[in-house]
């Protein structure tokens, strides 16, 4: 039986929604796996707010054949990685009530024993890409998940002084004072590992169960 591997993930202006195709793909390689993207709703007040912005407009018009994430997508998964770009150093309201929304499943138990892991991004190399990740463990752990980081030994790409994303707590990326900077190719290699390790730890979870 495959290994089902859940990416719920918000994206503005398409820089996670970039992360995510990499994790996807790198899960994917991993094995017998399938894969779900899915994205967080957004609040109608934004989309009113943003409606004359072409950057935010385009990237939302560029994840229109990505289904809304549900309760059910979790139930589903056997791992999650999620999508979560930095709002003053933690995670945006939007995935903040996706997750609240799912107290259900924390009451049930039914997320416990499921391999997580995080993707983020921030505007600039000290705008949160690691405060995000650990704020973001914090509910994860709530629910029972196991987390799953991006080690050194697997990403070379780290020991660098060079301005890329990347962190033992998450893949990331850098947007860019003005968001114009997309994912770079060590940013899109080491999600891209992540998310075959997160697909590798769910497998060996769910045959242990």
């Amino acid at each position: 039986m495959s290994t089902k591997i859940l990416i719920p993930y918000y994206s503005a202006y398409g820089h996670i929604y970039e992360m995510v195709q990499s994790v996807a793909e790198g899960a994917k390689g991993a094995g017998d796996v399938e894969v779900k993207i899915v994205k967080i709703p957004e609040f109608d007040v934004v989309k009113q707010a943003m409606s004359d912005q072409p950057p935010y407009v385009e990237a939302q018009e560029a994840q229109n054949s990505i289904t809304e994430a549900t309760l059910d997508d979790l139930r589903w998964a056997d791992g999650i990685i999620w999508g979560v770009p930095t709002r003053y150093g933690s995670m945006p309201a939007q995935m903040k009530q996706y997750l609240d929304s799912a107290g259900s499943l924390w009451m049930n138990g039914e997320l416990e024993g499921k391999a997580t892991a995080v993707v983020t991004s921030t505007a600039s190399i000290h705008g949160g890409q690691e405060t995000t990740a650990l704020t973001t463990f914090v509910p994860l752990m709530h629910f029972g998940l196991i987390y799953v980081g991006l080690p050194y030994g697997e990403n070379p790409e780290q020991l660098t002084t060079d301005g890329i994303g990347g962190s033992p707590y998450a893949a990331s990326t850098l947007a860019g004072g003005d968001g114009s900077r997309m994912p770079v190719e060590a940013e899109l290699t080491m999600a891209s590992r992540l998310g075959a390790r997160v697909a590798k730890v769910a497998g060996a979870l769910k045959n242990i169960k």
